[in-house]
């Protein structure tokens, strides 16, 4: 099971949010690029990189700060927020530009072709991301709620050739309360798609248990508070993940 460390990029500092309120960010580094080599530095086989505000604005907003955390690292980085037009997708993924795999969240609710037409031009590099409140997906920022739940959207991929789904459960986001297993696990028996659980990750044993289901289709866990508060030591993690 892949570990990926979170970067969660506000007005060019290094942040995370709870429940994805941009109220209430904290910041825990000024410098991304700083924070994505002691990511590298401990071991870590990916990043996962999102321009915040990109996801309210609808297009890139942190710009300088990604290109330094590529500049800065060798590993490989899925990253999101904001890429909502073929455009976008072809600029963070087109030819030298660094990016591995871009994530498509309001874009695959909204517009369903671009994913389609993304996973074509660059096959296994775009990722689905589904954000959901009370299970059903939240798009915008998660500043919108809508009535599909996260099951139908993933399975209208299928078949797309995604990269894998991101999984995020918006009530764990930032709380330190644990992940929702078994409504990952559950989502992953039901794809063929592999799942990236996200949201809540707060301990080892939260780590160990994604890892338990890794048969299930569970193939990574995004973790972020969690490393910046000092709950969970990446190295450890990433001997428990395997």
């Amino acid at each position: 099971m892949i570990l990926y460390p979170a970067i969660d990029l506000k007005e060019g500092r290094c942040v995370r949010l709870v429940r994805g309120a941009m109220s209430e960010a904290t910041v825990f580094n000024d410098d991304p690029a700083a924070q994505a080599r002691l990511f590298a530095a401990a071991g870590c086989r990916w990043l996962h990189v999102v321009d915040l505000d990109a996801a309210f604005a609808g297009k890139p907003r942190n710009r300088a700060s990604v290109e330094a955390i590529l500049a800065a690292v060798a590993i490989p980085v899925q990253l999101g927020g904001g890429i909502r037009d073929l455009a976008t997708l072809e600029a963070w993924l087109g030819k030298g530009k660094g990016v591995e795999r871009a994530i498509l969240g309001t874009a695959a609710l909204r517009n369903p072709a671009l994913v389609k037409e993304g996973c074509r031009l660059f096959p296994g590099r775009v990722a689905v991301g589904i954000d959901a409140r009370a299970g059903r997906v939240a798009v915008e920022g998660w500043a919108e709620t809508s009535d599909i739940t996260a099951l139908e959207l993933a399975l209208r991929f299928e078949d797309a050739g995604v990269a894998a789904i991101i999984f995020t459960d918006i009530e764990r986001d930032g709380m330190m309360q644990g992940a929702n297993v078994e409504q990952t696990a559950a989502l992953a028996r039901r794809l063929e798609t592999p799942v990236i659980a996200s949201g809540g990750i707060s301990s080892l044993e939260d780590v160990r248990v994604l890892k338990a289901h890794e048969d299930d289709g569970v193939a990574g866990a995004i973790l972020g508070r969690a490393l910046y508060d000092g709950r969970v030591d990446l190295k450890a993690a990433l001997v428990v993940a395997g």
